[in-house]
């Protein structure tokens, strides 16, 4: 009911509109009725305007230009995240390759510096004892230096006593765990000695794990644990 009164509004406009013009002349001269199909409307009121979307003409109210504007601004926003995000994954792929040269080059230098740093920290000789602690105390570093010391100069007396002297060498080492500064390593450690209460040389085997940290350029050991 209130769209069928809203077209007879609509129809009543109309005639106001249309006996406006001259006098004597007819709604519809020709006596047809108001609508040809017998619609009851009027062609433009039957359906949409024909000035609007489904006429594909222009918008009047301006919403195609807007329309167009919103697509353009949002292809371009698109377009900005898509290279903020390719760009923040090229860079964290890069800084991934880059941390994974440093460990690399951490474990070369550690796996270098293992050797010869068992051999100084866990050899001695009783006739030039000094000087293999001091030898052995370049290696190492942090907390285990000052354990190092105090091992050492309790050792001394008894090592001069038994003449004892203690060769040792790594036969293998692998990688427990590393990063860019800290390198842990699994050492085998055989310790050839022999002294005044033993019949020629005896062989101890040993498993140490070495913790090495970067000092500066160098690496030394930090803590030092036998397994």
């Amino acid at each position: 009911m209130r769209s069928s009164a809203a077209a007879l509004a609509r129809r009543l406009r109309l005639r106001r509109r249309t006996g406006e013009g001259p006098a004597g002349t007819s709604e519809n001269p020709a006596g047809t009725s108001e609508n040809p199909a017998g619609t009851g409307e009027s062609p433009t009121e039957a359906g949409e305007s024909p000035t609007g979307d489904a006429a594909g003409g222009p918008e009047p109210d301006g919403t195609g230009p807007r329309r167009r504007r919103y697509a353009g601004n949002r292809l371009h926003l698109v377009l900005v995240v898509a290279t903020v995000l390719a760009t923040g994954v090229a860079g964290t792929a890069g800084y991934a390759h880059h941390r994974t040269g440093e460990r690399d080059s951490a474990v070369r230098q550690a796996l270098a510096t293992a050797g010869p740093a068992a051999k100084a920290i866990f050899s001695y000789d009783y006739r030039s004892f000094d000087a293999s602690v001091a030898n052995g105390r370049a290696f190492v570093t942090g907390p285990f230096a000052d354990e190092y010391a105090e091992t050492t100069s309790a050792l001394k007396s008894t090592a001069v006593t038994e003449q004892a002297v203690v060769l040792a060498e790594v036969s293998a080492s692998g990688v427990v765990r590393a990063d860019p500064e800290r390198v842990e390593l699994l050492v085998y450690l055989n310790q050839y000695r022999r002294n005044v209460n033993t019949d020629g040389e005896k062989v101890d085997q040993n498993r140490v794990v070495l913790e090495l940290r970067r000092v500066g350029e160098e690496w030394k050991v930090f803590r030092a644990t036998a397994i």
